[in-house]
């Protein structure tokens, strides 16, 4: 399989009617000014980590988010202790993950999508709330956590299939003192010396999951299905993502090249600032659904 785009290094959800009630004024001017742009237009859309804070998924990239050394594909394959740290800690933040729901901001761009604003979401997180809360035509660029494959033959696995191998082979992810996630899925465990981690009940070989690591490639398929939405694309916006990592502000300066509008919804500076028409500096669920309310009521 053909590969592009090396990846670099880079509390609880609030109630929806606090959450649509909290876009301040400067905001609400801003929200109407970009609706006023994209009506009557088909956007794509570029979602990262700030879309799912809402659902109780920290952004590690975020303000205020602490320093944190991601695990690299290739410290991964090489280092047996280091996999099993990962394994231990992406077993405990899928749990995690698999208990969030989608919020407000997942469930406007389903009715965007729905009423034909948006032609689909591109997002670089591994979550699958975007599925979850029921959109059709979704991209995901740096894999999902859901999967499972194997790096010898391919053979792909389910995600629950593998969590209950890890909890029988390892008694203590049962009953976990504590937990620390990221975006990735990944955590901060205990002493793992004696961790098992699962092997390819096909082949015997290295499992992985099926998410992009950092120091790995993109598929060149995945990328290349992104950047059609684009290429088909009115308009795009950029939601919650600082576009820390190449693929994703590579499709931003695709929209710039092809002179389309581009919207940028986050809370802190991003790479993509200087392309944008629009920059709103404000919370991305709450901002969707003002968004969408202007498009749609």
């Amino acid at each position: 399989m053909a590969l592009v785009d090396a990846l670099e290094p880079v509390g609880a959800p609030d109630a929806d009617a606090v959450l649509a009630s909290t876009v301040a004024l400067d905001s609400e001017r801003a929200v109407d000014a970009v609706a006023t742009l994209l009506r009557g237009k088909r956007a794509a859309v570029l979602t990262g980590a700030g879309l799912s804070t809402d659902s109780g998924i920290p952004d590690y990239r975020g303000e205020g988010a602490p320093i944190r050394t991601p695990m690299t594909f290739q410290t991964f394959v090489a280092d047996e202790r280091s996999r099993k740290r990962y394994w231990a800690g992406s077993h405990l933040g899928w749990r995690v993950f698999r208990q969030a729901e989608p919020n407000l901001g997942h469930r406007s761009l389903v009715h965007l999508e729905n009423a034909g604003a948006i032609a689909g979401v591109i997002t670089q997180n591994v979550d699958g709330l975007h599925t979850r809360a029921g959109s059709r035509h979704v991209v995901e660029l740096h894999g999902s956590l859901d999967r499972v494959i194997c790096l010898a033959c391919g053979q792909a696995f389910g995600r629950d299939s593998i969590a209950a191998r890890l909890e029988t082979d390892n008694p203590v992810l049962r009953d976990p003192e504590s937990i620390r996630i990221a975006p990735d899925g990944d955590a901060d465990v205990g002493n793992i010396d004696d961790f098992v981690v699962p092997n390819c009940t096909v082949c015997g070989g290295m499992l992985k999951p099926n998410v992009v690591f950092f120091g790995e490639l993109v598929p060149t398929e995945t990328f290349l299905e992104a950047s059609a939405l684009i290429q088909g694309a009115d308009a795009l916006i950029v939601a919650g993502s600082s576009l820390a990592v190449n693929s994703g502000i590579r499709l931003v300066e695709q929209a710039r090249r092809r002179k389309l509008p581009i919207i940028v919804i986050n809370r802190g500076v991003t790479k993509g600032d200087g392309r944008a028409l629009h920059k709103l500096e404000a919370g991305t669920s709450e901002t969707l659904a003002a968004l969408t309310e202007r498009l749609l009521g």
